[in-house]
């Protein structure tokens, strides 16, 4: 296996604070600076595309550890939220996400299961560990017939689990 892969990205200004981002064999996005630094309303910022990145990830690491496992679900969704926090002496950081994947699992029995699986996958995400901000997981599991609730064990940083 290959253990070097490369990405390449291009972005060209096309006026006021907008670009066009793009990537061989991908649709092109439109991107701006986020409205709050006089950007517009609409269209994807850097800042959506880091939370979006650690977010995605954190999905497909899932559902390759999932599969690997053997694990039956019925459903998968994760919201992710970015804290971005302006710090004396360093600027504006994205100081935090927090990851809110729901798994709707086709038996209960995998329940625990299901949250060590989701807790791998936080874990081994290559973007959240090629980054210095924290990510959280904060995860719901459910199965049909059932209350949706949180795994038995407390709620770890990404941080915290390495």
């Amino acid at each position: 296996m290959e253990n070097k892969y490369f990405y390449k990205t291009e972005v060209e200004w096309t006026g006021e604070r907008h670009g066009d981002l793009r990537a061989p064999v991908l649709p092109n996005l439109q991107v701006d600076a986020p409205p709050e630094f006089k950007g517009h309303e609409g269209v994807w910022t850097p800042e959506h595309l880091f939370v979006a990145a650690v977010n995605s990830c954190f999905m497909t690491t899932f559902l390759a550890i999932a599969e690997n496992s053997k694990l039956e679900f019925v459903s998968f969704s994760a919201d992710a939220k970015g804290k971005l926090e302006k710090l004396e002496g360093r600027g504006f950081i994205m100081t935090e996400v927090v990851l809110r994947p729901k798994l709707l699992i086709s038996h209960a029995r995998d329940a625990e299961r299901a949250g060590r699986i989701l807790e791998k996958a936080e874990k081994n995400c290559l973007i959240s560990n090629s980054i210095k901000t924290e990510t959280k997981l904060e995860p719901e599991v459910s199965f049909a017939g059932d209350e949706t609730r949180q795994p038995d064990h407390d709620v770890l940083t990404a941080q915290e689990q390495r």
